[in-house]
């Protein structure tokens, strides 16, 4: 099924628009996560940040890290904590593929998108990444910069 505009229940709740600056994405895995209830509704508002975050494999689980997500006004009682741990859930074999790449030199698990699904399931999808240098930063503006630029020359003539 197409995603965007066609379908309504497929919505952005958050993006980390820095993640693909500052590392050089290898490979994406799409996660289930634990919420609570306030949290799904501060979601649909749109009161989320995974710019600071990151995942970690502890313990044989794989656990999102330093998000935030904004209280929801409405909820009395059932209050939720800002910054807590959320598990997220993938399959063992994902698990162990994970743990293993995140063991070699350099690799890290970062968060990269946070969306419900088509079916209005929240979902995050977590990047397999490795930390690019200031010359690596500067060369990926280089090519941005030449694409734009060989795009308006194509217009032009």
């Amino acid at each position: 099924m197409a995603q965007g505009k066609s379908d309504p229940n497929y919505q952005i709740a958050a993006e980390n628009k820095r993640a693909r600056y500052d590392y050089a994405i290898d490979d994406d895995i799409e996660c289930g996560i634990i919420l609570e209830g306030s949290e799904v509704k501060s979601l649909r508002v749109g009161g989320a940040n995974i710019a600071e975050s990151y995942a970690a494999v502890e313990d044989g689980e794989l656990w999102l890290v330093n998000s935030y997500i904004a209280p929801y006004l409405q909820a009395k009682s059932f209050k939720h904590e800002e910054r807590r741990r959320r598990k997220l859930l993938v399959s063992r074999k994902e698990l162990s593929n994970l743990w293993n790449q995140t063991q070699r030199k350099g690799m890290t698990l970062v968060p990269l998108v946070l969306y419900f699904n088509h079916k209005g399931m929240a979902k995050i999808k977590i990047g397999i990444a490795k930390g690019k240098k200031l010359h690596d930063k500067r060369d990926t503006s280089a090519k941005r910069d030449w694409g734009r630029q060989k795009q308006r020359l194509l217009k032009q003539g």
